[in-house]
């Protein structure tokens, strides 16, 4: 349960903000929700079905303590690749010939590949060894519940709480969670 339970949490917390999130929103005001959904759902399944079985692959060579260390240091980094932002332009939705569903899917795949949540999945199979499953379950829940936000809410979230506050709020998570986590396994 805690494999599942922190897995959703630092996976949602990465996503907050992050581009995939305003891609959905781009993407619920052209297509149908329900579609958009179901493209996102595809494409977040893909995604962390490969960063679990990476991240599980490592924890069976990589020593627990020393897991433990590198995974503070990864979230250090995240906390600090948040608070850097992403230099990227923002994508925008449009027409293709694959249709909605695939169109997301595809976009959503392409825009999560080696992004932080992808890594902080993989992360967190290493250092739950034998748990993929459940942090395979926490690392869906936490993108479905933070990107379903997006299409459901997001136009009143970006009203609301502009994208420097939510990213600088997730990086002090991340560097919280890291330096917590390099104090508990140096200690």
């Amino acid at each position: 349960m805690e494999a599942l339970l922190a897995s959703f949490l630092v996976v949602f917390l990465a996503e907050m903000g992050d581009k995939t999130q305003f891609l959905v929103m781009a993407f619920a005001g052209k297509y149908d929700w329900k579609q958009v959904f179901a493209g996102m759902s595809l494409g977040i399944l893909v995604v962390h079905l490969l960063a679990v079985a990476l991240g599980s692959l490592a924890g069976e060579f990589i020593p627990a303590s020393l897991m433990g260390i590198l995974a503070s240091i990864i979230f250090i980094g995240f906390g600090v690749w948040t608070l850097r932002g992403d230099d990227e332009e923002e994508e925008e939705a449009h027409d293709s010939r694959f249709g909605p569903l695939l169109t997301v899917a595809m976009t959503f795949i392409v825009g999560e590949m080696g992004d932080k949540t992808q890594f902080a999945a993989m992360t967190m199979a290493a250092q739950y060894e034998g748990a993929w499953l459940a942090v395979l379950l926490g690392a869906l829940l936490g993108m479905l519940v933070a990107d379903s936000l997006g299409i459901l809410a997001g136009a009143l979230l970006h009203r609301r709480l502009p994208a420097r506050q939510m990213r600088l709020l997730s990086a002090g998570i991340f560097l919280l969670f890291g330096v917590a986590g390099l104090v508990k396994s140096l200690l």
